[in-house]
């Protein structure tokens, strides 16, 4: 249907339902009065002049005097009722709002200036010619059509009718049309337009507002509720109500009190109170009870709003379930226990320090590091750190602190006023906020001892093991050499007896020999490729041995003091080699006293635990016996004391030693099993520590069991041998002695001339004697085909190598019997005729 048909059907309805109107009653009045006249005229005409006609005459000039003045009436009240009109349209002229006056069939009668622009700038034409108004006020289809139903009801009820409408535009825009028809008029429509875009916009922006805040305050993490003085719940958010166990329609119905989930209701509390007595506002942690028969712990805010008079009306009350807080403080107290187990019990030390470098907070591991005396608290961190160390790490650490980033990580020296000195590795990492809420830095503590002591082993081990290689090396030569030497020097002397001219000058070439020997031998021993011969010694009864020695060898002005502690048990050692450890030290001694002084030898019984690291030495669990060199010299300089063990090493002046003391100290120790600990402090003299494995002495032989007869001073004998040996000068010599000692000698110079020999001859040996290492066949394939052809054969096997080194690289037999080179003519004899006569340990490997 369209506005107009609308406005059409509505002014018939209008016209019916108020036939009897104000307005109709006029038109008819008027026509009666007309059609009377008519009537009056046409009776007058009808019965002509005449008094007859007078009554009827007389008539119709009083109904058309009454017309006439009726119609004169209506005129006049036409015209108020359009001045009127007029003065009400000037009063909307000049509004904000949009006006026009249409007729019933939807004509723009009159438009203010507001709804002519609006037409002007929708359509392009002014007010009076435009067809579809609805459109020049931008209404939808369903707004038109809603303002037509609106003007449709004006017209039939009388009324004013208003709706807001939504109007075409880029963005959401209301009207609110307003609709009359002027009691001025009776026969027109007055529309008005009012933007309310803005009211709209405000509105819906309140309504979320509000919406948004029914959801915070229905969903917040905390409850609220309010009840009367009664207690009765007047309003609860769903959160409470969910605690509670009940929907919030629930908990309001005014069935459900406040008393009935306290678990603990306070005697003589008001029904709208968690406590007795009147405390406002009030602050309590409660327990309560859900309808499911959860008890939780629960904070309670609460004020009381009274009325005019005092009384109680009703409370605003906020609840907070403690249950999560208390879950995040069991967490986190655990947490922190956690943190602070594994803080103490860390392997590594912890320190925190703050912005002044002292520290705050530690570890037992820093703690055990440090072994300071006393608190820990308060203190630089460069206190517990060696004196050499601390202007480094100083500067390191505040490069730290102001952002840098340090080599890390820095090796750090303890000082230690209750144990021996710790070394560590040391990371450092700033931390923002820290101890005191300022920066401070976490340092982080390795212990670094004992790798570094392993690794002081290793290094020293692998100088030992170059020059042992070389030693090993040159020593089959030299050894070679240097028997040929002691050896013609022993044929000499046979004829050459004291009192010859040249008897002296053979003794300076076999003494020198001699001293060749012993540094080959020094050579054999710091490198731990010397053949060992260990038997069980009581230090004691040794170094009392040993006193008389000494006490030539450090002089006059030098005291020596030996004490001996209790319960020191025996040790396993070559007594040889045991007593040359001990000069060795004692010399050195000597010459640190050069003004004179004291040489103190304790011994002492030390058991560990456990590994334990001395010095720069790891020396397992287990019982030791120990014996402290101790000097009052000038001790050894910090910057060289990793250094005294090295070969060849020396801070004496040239020609006065040959830098294998120490070297031959450490090889011989390490070879028996034991550990060699120096401790120096500058100043104050050295103190040489030697930790060798206890030994439990066996018992004695039984009474009965015959002792090994001594060897006989007779080296002379008989028997046929076989000498096999590659080296002319040695070989020539070895057949020589022999022969002078009564045996039938057989020279070879190789293990196959030597089996050619036996092969073709056929005859029968009581020993072989030949050399280990040789060119094409060795000692040890000669004499398994020498055992082959006659197996009872005695086999003794000569070498510049020593015993143990052959007997790994080359697998001698077990029951083959050993001369190391160089050998004297005695030695050789005597050694000859102990394995012949099956007496080869008591001689045999002897050098």
């Amino acid at each position: 249907m369209s506005p107009r048909d609308a406005l059409s059907r509505g002014q018939r309805d209008r016209t019916s339902r108020h036939a009897a109107g104000p307005r109709p009653v006029i038109d008819p009045l008027v026509f009666g009065l007309a059609v009377a006249t008519l009537v009056m005229a046409a009776a007058a005409a009808l019965l002509g002049p005449g008094p007859g006609a007078m009554v009827p005459s007389m008539a119709a000039v009083a109904l058309s005097v009454a017309a006439t003045t009726v119609l004169l009436h209506d005129r006049q009240l036409r015209r108020r009722r359009g001045e009127r009109l007029q003065m009400v349209l000037r009063a909307v002229q000049d509004t904000p709002d949009p006006s026009i006056v249409t007729t019933f069939d939807g004509a723009i009668t009159f438009a203010n200036t507001a709804a002519n622009d609006r037409i002007d700038a929708a359509c392009g034409v002014d007010a009076v010619e435009i067809v579809d108004w609805a459109a020049a006020f931008w209404l939808t289809d369903t707004a038109a059509a809603t303002a037509c139903g609106l003007a449709a009801d004006a017209v039939r009820e009388g009324i004013v009718r208003t709706e807001v409408c939504e109007v075409r535009g880029g963005a959401p825009c209301w009207t609110r049309i307003t609709v009359r028809v002027p009691a001025e008029t009776q026969d027109t429509l007055h529309w008005s337009f009012e933007d309310i875009t803005a009211d709209r916009v405000r509105e819906q922006a309140m309504r979320e507002a509000q919406d948004r805040l029914v959801s915070f305050m229905d969903q917040a993490p905390v409850g609220f509720y309010s009840v009367d003085a009664e207690g009765r719940f007047q309003f609860s958010n769903a959160t409470l109500a969910n605690w509670l166990g009940l929907s919030v329609a629930d908990l309001i119905d005014g069935s459900h009190r406040l008393h009935d989930f306290l678990v603990d209701v306070p005697e003589a509390a008001p029904a709208y109170a968690v406590i007795g007595g009147e405390v406002e506002p009030l602050a309590i942690d409660v327990k309560l009870r859900g309808r499911q028969g959860r008890v939780f712990q629960a904070s309670i805010a609460q004020i009381v709003v009274r009325d005019a008079e005092g009384a109680v009306h009703h409370t605003r009350s906020l609840v907070r379930d403690l249950t999560p807080e208390r879950q995040i403080r069991e967490a986190l107290r655990a947490s922190e226990v956690r943190f602070q187990r594994f803080f103490e019990d860390a392997p590594i030390g912890i320190a925190l320090v703050d912005a002044n470098l002292c520290v705050t907070e530690w570890n037992r591991a820093f703690e055990s590091l440090v072994a300071v005396d006393g608190l820990l608290a308060g203190r630089p961190i460069v206190d517990y750190l060696a004196e050499i160390d601390r202007e480094k790490i100083g500067e390191a650490l505040s490069l730290v602190l102001g952002g840098g980033d340090p080599e890390s990580p820095i090796e750090v020296h303890f000082h230690r006023t209750s144990a021996a000195m710790r070394i560590g590795l040391m990371f450092a990492r700033r931390m923002e906020g820290g101890p005191g809420d300022g920066d401070g830095l976490l340092l982080q503590f390795i212990d670094h001892t004992e790798q570094r002591a392993l690794e002081g082993q290793f290094a020293q081990s692998q100088k030992m093991q170059a020059v042992g290689q070389l030693a090993g090396g040159i020593a089959h030569d030299f050894n070679n050499l240097l028997t040929a030497m002691i050896g013609f020097s022993d044929l000499l002397l046979m004829r050459h007896k004291p009192g010859d001219p040249s008897f002296s000058d053979i003794m300076q070439i076999k003494q020198n020999a001699n001293r060749a020997a012993n540094l080959v031998r020094q050579l054999l021993a710091f490198s731990r490729q010397q053949t060992l011969q260990p038997k069980t010694l009581v230090l004691s009864d040794a170094l009392s041995d040993l006193s008389n020695l000494l006490r030539r060898l450090i002089g006059e002005n030098i005291e020596l003091k030996i004490h001996h502690g209790r319960d020191v048990g025996a040790v396993k050692v070559d007594e040889g080699q045991f007593e040359q450890v001990i000069i060795n030290l004692a010399v050195n001694a000597r010459d640190a006293m050069t003004e004179g002084g004291t040489l103190t030898i304790e011994t002492a019984a030390k058991t560990l635990a456990a590994q334990t690291t001395i010095g720069n030495e790891v020396i397992p669990a287990g019982t030791y016996s120990v014996i402290h060199v101790r000097d009052t010299g000038s001790g050894i300089p910090p910057d060289i004391v990793d250094r005294i063990f090295d070969p060849f090493f020396s801070t004496k002046r040239v020609g006065s030693g040959t830098g294998l003391g120490l070297s031959t100290v450490y090889g011989i120790v390490r070879q028996t099993g034991g550990y060699v600990v120096v401790d120096s402090p500058p100043g104050k003299g050295a103190t040489f520590s030697i930790y060798l494995p206890a030994h439990r002495i066996e018992r004695e032989a039984p009474a009965g069991q015959e002792a090994p007869a001594p060897a006989s001073a007779d080296l002379t004998g008989a028997g046929r041998i076989l000498l096999v040996e590659d080296e002319d000068p040695v070989r020539m010599f070895g057949g020589r002695a022999l022969r002078n000692k009564g045996y039938e000698v057989i020279e070879a110079r190789s293990g196959e001339e030597a089996l050619t020999w036996l092969d073709e001859d056929g005859g029968q040996i009581e020993l072989l004697i030949t050399d280990v290492i040789m060119p094409r066949m060795d000692g040890p394939t000669l004499i398994r085909h020498v055992r082959e052809r006659q197996p009872s054969v005695r086999v003794l096997c000569i070498s510049g190598y020593t015993e143990e080194r052959l007997r790994e690289r080359v697998g001698l037999d077990v029951d083959v019997s050993f001369l190391a080179k160089p050998f004297s003519l005695k030695q050789l004899a005597a050694t000859v005729k102990d394995v012949l006569q099956g007496r080869s340990g008591d001689r045999a490997g002897r050098a």
